[in-house]
């Protein structure tokens, strides 16, 4: 098990990754995609297992089912464990007008890669959008 510094959610029994540095926008732009029917996995610390070479997220223990809302404090969602990883958001690099498909690898397996403002009001329609058109071996 690899734990990382990231927060996820399942859409559609998918885990999506979003990943940036503290105060990038993880929290706010998950809370937004829970608000469109998404369901908490983790917020900010996210552990990942393989297992027969796919990648799965879950919480950890001390801190399942709750996320920071800025302004706000801790508060407690449904969450979801286990789940597939489909997608990496990348909130701390440049979007591209036209990006090209790119991968990363994390504990050993390759992940679709995309990198998004979001700050952006289309930001969790473009988590959708990339979520249903990115490559998977889950599918």
């Amino acid at each position: 098990m690899t734990r990382i510094h990231a927060t996820a959610v399942s859409i559609g029994g998918k885990a999506v990754l979003l990943t940036g540095a503290s105060g990038a926008g993880k929290s706010d732009l998950a809370l937004r995609l829970i608000d469109r029917g998404a369901v908490l996995v983790a917020d900010d610390q996210v552990e990942l297992t393989v297992r027969e070479a796919r990648l799965f997220a879950s919480p950890p223990a001390t801190i399942a089912g709750r996320i920071e809302v800025r302004g706000v404090g801790i508060v407690t969602k449904a969450f979801a464990e286990n789940m597939p990883v489909a997608l990496i958001v990348d909130l701390d690099a440049v979007p591209e007008r036209l990006p090209e498909a790119q991968m990363r690898v994390l504990s050993g397996v390759a992940v679709s890669l995309a990198a998004l403002d979001p700050r952006e009001i289309s930001a969790p329609l473009k988590v959708e959008l990339l979520l249903s058109s990115c490559p998977t071996a889950l599918d």
